[in-house]
């Protein structure tokens, strides 16, 4: 802070055109999400077993996934093969607005990914960047989303920070 020639306080941060701040919330996906365990799928939670795979899929309440994004995975350490991922697939078809592989933060990371190209990351050319830090938990942003848009702007900003414009990280300086 600074004093101006009538004596008020002048925040120079704030006055700055050069400093910008990202708060990758705005690009969360508001659609639903869901996620399913194969692991309720598997005889013990571990094997796959072909007939039983099928005779459960088929009598499995597939509508709690309508026009929600699902995030397939398995939380044991069992061998899933491709062909069970597809069948999973198959049934999500008619109900799952997108099926993804993979956990929350995967299915999370891809939806931010695709919003993220559609940015003119060039603005931010030769700017003081902060990326936001606080995320809430209805609209989460995960760690991979913040190493994409590290990537992105690198090339452009000349300064990346992380966190608030009053305390913040720095991450890089071109």
């Amino acid at each position: 802070m600074a004093t101006d020639t009538s004596g008020e306080i002048v925040n120079k941060i704030k006055q700055s055109d050069k400093l910008v701040t990202i708060d990758l919330q705005k690009y969360f996906d508001e659609t639903p999400k869901a996620a399913l365990d194969l692991k309720q799928f598997l005889f013990k939670g571990m094997i796959l077993k072909e007939e039983d795979f099928r005779d459960q899929l088929e009598n499995f309440d597939w509508s709690q996934f309508d026009g929600k994004y699902v995030g397939v995975y398995c939380s044991t350490d069992a061998i899933i093969s491709k062909w069970a991922y597809m069948l999973v697939g198959q049934h999500l078809a008619p109900h799952a607005k997108e099926v993804f592989k993979g956990r929350e933060d995967d299915m999370l990371f891809e939806l931010y990914r695709r919003k993220l190209e559609d940015v003119s990351w060039h603005e931010y050319e030769d700017k003081f960047v902060i990326l936001k830090g606080c995320s809430s938990k209805e609209k989460p942003v995960p760690e991979s989303v913040y190493l994409h848009a590290t990537q992105k702007l690198i090339p452009h900003v000349k300064k990346l920070m992380y966190g608030e414009a009053c305390s913040n990280v720095p991450v890089y300086r071109g």
